[in-house]
């Protein structure tokens, strides 16, 4: 049975490396096989403001008059693992992906709130999750004066609350006076990293 696996890049930018970086990931998972769902969330153009409607906890994920809206909840519950690359800007994602997570990962789609014990129950499939970011902030600073938040947005803040518990991430650094030797070693990786995400 074919893994399905959703791929969501987030730069506005054709011709960036975020973009190098989800083709190399896209033909990887084809090659092996999966059903991929690939979105650039920038060019198809996703509304990341989430509406006042959209503001109240429903159980059910709520009926949404956006067709795109709607398309993305129902993918996304039927995934068997999800990619997501960005860059690291402030460190957080940019807006049209933070905007993906509030109006996509709603309750009823990707949690479920009311449980006995008070915490919620993760509704995803997708077990697994890799994180492929880039920044031009070095490691050592990134680690010791900001804390890496962007590994605290991802493997404790979102993802095991929907239900992925397997969170891999990989960070790509620093871009802006990176070599072409470098790019393609890190093309290679995120391939490798893609192939054992589904292995």
């Amino acid at each position: 049975m074919k893994k399905r696996v959703g791929v969501y890049l987030a730069h506005p930018k054709p011709g960036s490396f975020n973009h190098a970086l989800f083709g190399a990931v896209l033909e990887e998972l084809r090659e092996r096989g999966c059903e991929v769902a690939a979105h650039d969330l920038c060019a198809e153009g996703f509304p990341p403001l989430l509406t006042a409607a959209e503001t109240e906890t429903v159980a059910d994920g709520g009926e949404s008059p956006d067709a795109l809206l709607a398309l993305h909840r129902a993918e996304v519950a039927a995934l068997d693992a999800l990619v997501l690359i960005h860059p690291n800007w402030w460190g957080m994602p940019p807006a049209v992906l933070t905007g993906w997570v509030q109006r996509v990962l709603v309750p009823g789609v990707a949690y479920k709130l009311g449980t006995a014990d008070g915490e919620p129950v993760g509704l995803l499939r997708a077990g697994r999750a890799l994180v492929l970011n880039t920044s031009d902030t070095p490691e050592a600073r990134e680690r010791e004066e900001f804390g890496d938040p962007l590994e605290r947005i991802w493997a404790a803040c979102v993802l095991p609350y929907v239900g992925v518990t397997d969170v891999r991430r990989r960070v790509f650094r620093t871009v802006t006076d990176s070599s072409a030797a470098e790019r393609a070693l890190w093309l290679r990786r995120a391939r490798e990293d893609a192939a054992a995400l589904i292995g």
